[in-house]
């Protein structure tokens, strides 16, 4: 048995399903991320499991004792919410400290704690500011202080990047993830930003319609999207609509291409694993090919992006920064490794 297992949630409101059967098994230490869009059940989930919610069905478990019905300030869980929740009319130092002194812990030690969680989100010498006193990112730093002095045995994070502008977010990325790591905190990080979920996380479950819908590790996410929500959902795709031809092959702009036909489906590939080539290289065995002619190009700042029209459609190529892009109206063929191609069926409204 895994450190934490969730097996078989479910959460009603009534006539809807806001977590639709949920099983998830997390290793001790280990980052798990719960990604999706508004709506998909990842907080309530996250919430369950903190005790804030009681699910209609399903259990968890921690560290082998059975926890689904335990009262919240009994799992001994951090929880880092979206709005921070700091208390304006305390000092940092107090706000820290709020968790250990529901807890009875004596003076001397919330001292220590409060001293060495300063020290670890690098805020030492602010324990006696107020809130208001601080910048996004620092009061950001508390609330992950105050739930790391408890020494919980799962760390939950709500959205807890969400509010900071993007250069901000991008540093305590690392930060959060590095935390984590010298720690060997078991975290649970809901969020619906992808690129968060990618670089913190060891794993990721994507969350659809109350469901996980995949589960697995970055490269496993965005290189083997699972299902066609995975795919449109994580990362930028290229969604090519196939055709038959008279041969029965499959095609794209009425070229063939190298994956089985199928009736209502998309040919997916990323923008990345395409190449823009003259119209006189060939493709190799392993490789599909398409022709089109060049729309635009746009400087992107680490990539430029290359619209490519064909016949019945366009796809976009990502070319790395400095390369020479052609110019408009130039007809080239686009390949890529065929292994990179993922077929799914078209969703029926």
């Amino acid at each position: 048995m895994s450190y934490l297992e969730l097996a078989g949630l479910q959460k009603r409101y009534g006539n809807s399903i806001a977590v639709d059967d949920v099983s998830l098994s997390v290793e001790q230490g280990e980052a798990v991320a719960l990604l999706g869009p508004s709506g998909c059940g990842k907080t309530t989930t996250l919430r369950m499991l903190a005790g804030l919610i009681e699910p209609n069905r399903g259990t968890m478990t921690l560290d082998g004792s059975e926890i689904t019905r335990l009262p919240a300030h009994k799992r001994n869980m951090g929880y880092v919410f979206q709005s921070y929740a700091l208390f304006p009319h305390l000092s940092v130092g107090r706000n820290i400290a709020f968790g250990l002194e529901e807890r009875g812990v004596s003076r001397a030690e919330i001292a220590k704690r409060v001293e060495e969680g300063l020290a670890l989100v690098r805020l030492s010498g602010m324990e006696q500011r107020r809130p208001k006193e601080l910048s996004g990112g620092q009061q950001q730093r508390v609330a992950l202080a105050r739930a790391l002095v408890i020494q919980p045995s799962v760390l939950l994070l709500d959205e807890s990047l969400s509010n900071l502008d993007a250069k901000l977010r991008d540093a305590m990325r690392h930060e959060i993830r590095s935390i984590q790591r010298t720690l060997g905190i078991t975290t649970l990080f809901v969020t619906h930003d992808q690129v968060e979920a990618l670089t913190m996380c060891d794993r990721i479950a994507v969350m659809h319609r109350g469901r996980i819908a995949q589960i697995g590790s970055a490269e496993d996410i965005y290189d083997r999207p699972a299902t066609r929500f995975v795919a449109e959902f994580v990362g930028r795709a290229n969604v090519l609509p196939l055709g038959r031809d008279a041969q029965g092959r499959a095609t794209v702009w009425e070229q063939p291409v190298p994956v089985e036909a199928a009736e209502n489906a998309d040919l997916f590939v990323r923008p990345q694993r395409m190449r823009i080539v003259p119209l006189s290289e060939p493709a190799g065995g392993d490789t599909a090919r398409l022709t089109g002619q060049v729309l635009r190009s746009v400087f992107v700042g680490d990539h430029v992006e290359v619209l490519v029209e064909g016949a019945g459609g366009q796809l976009t190529v990502e070319m790395p920064s400095g390369s020479a892009a052609p110019a408009e109206g130039t007809e080239v063929a686009v390949v890529w490794p065929q292994a990179e191609s993922r077929v799914f069926a078209r969703e029926v409204a």
